[in-house]
This record gives structure tokens, C-alpha cells and sequence, in this order.
């Protein structure tokens, strides 16, 4: 049975790649120090024998016993609210805690795999965004703190894959949704429907003509899982390609929840907000045979019944 230690374990992406592993026949190791994560993501795992869970902080040291056979690392503040709030954790963990994973899968002879994000576009001057293009960002602006901490995870893994031929894989993840988001993360999708749910205002910054390109979690999990098992160590862009604008977006929400009391309200753009987002995944279909096939209209259907269970509308 392969070992499998996956960092951010009880965070919204960690967990499903947790219940994933598993499926497939791994034991894995669940590791987070519970900054952005929340153990109900995964009390469902911890009858099993196949996983076992550590409390840690990975800008500290990493050990784990015993042999080891792939890393995923997906320990960090992922949304706004969560990384303006502690910029600095944010920075130690993309730093830091990457450069102790690196380490751990060099002494373990493991495959690791480390998630960085489309934000290292930046504000991207060329539509979709390729894995050749190298971004816009601004270092030193509010998002800085994860542009430029993913900016460095992407170098140090290069640096550890070409100095010490470690097997290493890149992932950058575009704006991805589903069952287990926290309600009040700051992202789009998790204030739209909390805010529809609970007949306040769906806050729209700027015009709302801002894109995104939402990416269902279960299909992200699948290019997550063959690319870990690929032998490609170049960045791949994740992500569906199905770009709308926010202001759009948020009328398909009103739409799904049809709470009357709920409607759109305009605020100021925040400084250095993308205006465009869509990946390219031409490298992903054509080196993974990977394409997102959980469409918009379904991957919102599921998640809406999620949030009206955990929403609080007292």
C-alpha cells in the first residue's frame, strides 16, 4: 500500500484529495495545523485504517516516520481574506513550508506535488493564460503576500527537481468550487450563495465585468491525481476553461437560490484585482488526457445543496 502525506488535509481541497486517495488504495497521512482548516472536513477518515492524522505546522521542521512514496502540498491560506489577514504565515508557508517538503521528499526518495495557483498570472495581459506566460504581478500590492509566496513555491520546487533530481510536479489551480468551502472565506462563490442563501446583497466589486473560470472539485481532483502520476515536471494549468463574468455569475446564483430578498450590490474593485481569468489546458489534454466534465449548471446544483445545510439563516 503506497504512502501518500498530504499537506492542508483538513482544508477544502485537502480533504477531497484525502477521501481520493484513499479510494484509490493509498494510506495516507493527513497533516494541518488547523489556520484556515476545520477537522469536520475529515472526521468521516479517522475510523480508518488507512489514515492517520497530524497536527503540524509545515513552516516547522516535517518528519514523518516510516517510508514514504508521494507528497501533495496544499498547506496555505487560499483565499484573500484569509492571506491579507496573515500575510505573513501566508509567505512562510509558500516559502518555507515548501522548502521543508522539498527536503522530506529528497530524504524520502517521494514524488511531490505542489499547488500553485493561477495568481501567479497576476493581472494577466495575455487571454487565456498559458503555462509559457510568466505574469503580472505586483510584488509589493496586498496580493503579493500568495502571488509572490506561490511564485517562489514554483522556483524552489524547480531548483530542488534540477539540483537534486527530485521528482516534483506543478499544478496551477484555477478558481475551483464544491461541497466543503467555508462560508465566509471571501471567495465568489462561497459569499455569493451564503449571501443569496441569507437575502442580503451578492457584493460585486467593480462592474461585475471581471471574469473567472470556475472549475468543479471533483474533475480538479482527477488532474491533481494524473498529474502526480505523470511524468511531466513542468507547470500544468487546472482548471475549466467555461469563462463568465462575475456579474453573470452572480445572477446565476440569485437564479438557483430564488430568494427574493437577494440581489446584486456594487462595491469599489480592490487593488490589484484580475480582470480576466481563464486558463489554457491544452498541455493538460494533451499530456494528462485531462478535461474538466462536470459543467457549470451541475457543479452548482451540488454545491448549493451543501450551503443550504451549513448556511446559518437566523
Amino acid at each position: 500500500m503506497p504512502r501518500i502525506l498530504i499537506t492542508g488535509a483538513a482544508g477544502f481541497l485537502g480533504s477531497h484529495l484525502c477521501d481520493r486517495f484513499i479510494k484509490e488504495g493509498f494510506q495516507v497521512i493527513g497533516m494541518d495545523n488547523l489556520l484556515t482548516g476545520s477537522l469536520d472536513n475529515i472526521k468521516h477518515l479517522f475510523p480508518l485504517k488507512e489514515f492517520e492524522y497530524y497536527h503540524h505546522d509545515v513552516s516547522k521542521f516535517v518528519h514523518v516516520p516510516g517510508e514514504l512514496d508521494y507528497i501533495l502540498h496544499f498547506a496555505s491560506p487560499a483565499s484573500p481574506i484569509d492571506y491579507l489577514k496573515m500575510p505573513i504565515q501566508t509567505l512562510k508557508v509558500g516559502a518555507l513550508g515548501t522548502h521543508n517538503l522539498l527536503g522530506l521528499a529528497l530524504a524520502k526518495k517521494a514524488r511531490i506535488l505542489v499547488a500553485s495557483t493561477s495568481e501567479v498570472y497576476g493581472d494577466p495581459l495575455v487571454h487565456p493564460q498559458t503555462e509559457e506566460y510568466w505574469g503580472n504581478v505586483n510584488p509589493v500590492g496586498p496580493r503579493g503576500v500568495y502571488d509572490e509566496a506561490k511564485r517562489f513555491l514554483e522556483a524552489i520546487t524547480m531548483a530542488y527537481h534540477n539540483a537534486h533530481q527530485v521528482e516534483t510536479r506543478i499544478i496551477r489551480i484555477f478558481n475551483t468550487y464544491g461541497p466543503r468551502m467555508r462560508v465566509n472565506d471571501g471567495r465568489v462563490l462561497p459569499a455569493f450563495f451564503s449571501q443569496a442563501i441569507r437575502g442580503e446583497g451578492l457584493t460585486v466589486f467593480g462592474d461585475g465585468s471581471q471574469t473567472r473560470s470556475f472549475c468543479y472539485v471533483d474533475d480538479l481532483v482527477e488532474g491533481i491525481y494524473r498529474l502526480l502520476m505523470s511524468d511531466y515536471a513542468q507547470p500544468v494549468n487546472i482548471g475549466n476553461p467555461d469563462e463568465i463574468s462575475i456579474k453573470e455569475f452572480g445572477e446565476e446564483v440569485l437564479a438557483m437560490v430564488s430568494n427574493p430578498a437577494a440581489k446584486l450590490i456594487y462595491k469599489e474593485l480592490p487593488v490589484d484585482d484580475p480582470k480576466v481569468r481563464r486558463p489554457d489546458i491544452t498541455k493538460a489534454r494533451e499530456i494528462l488526457g485531462w478535461e474538466p466534465k462536470i459543467s457549470r449548471a451541475e457543479g452548482l446544483k451540488r454545491t448549493f445543496e451543501y450551503f443550504k445545510e451549513v448556511v446559518k439563516t437566523d
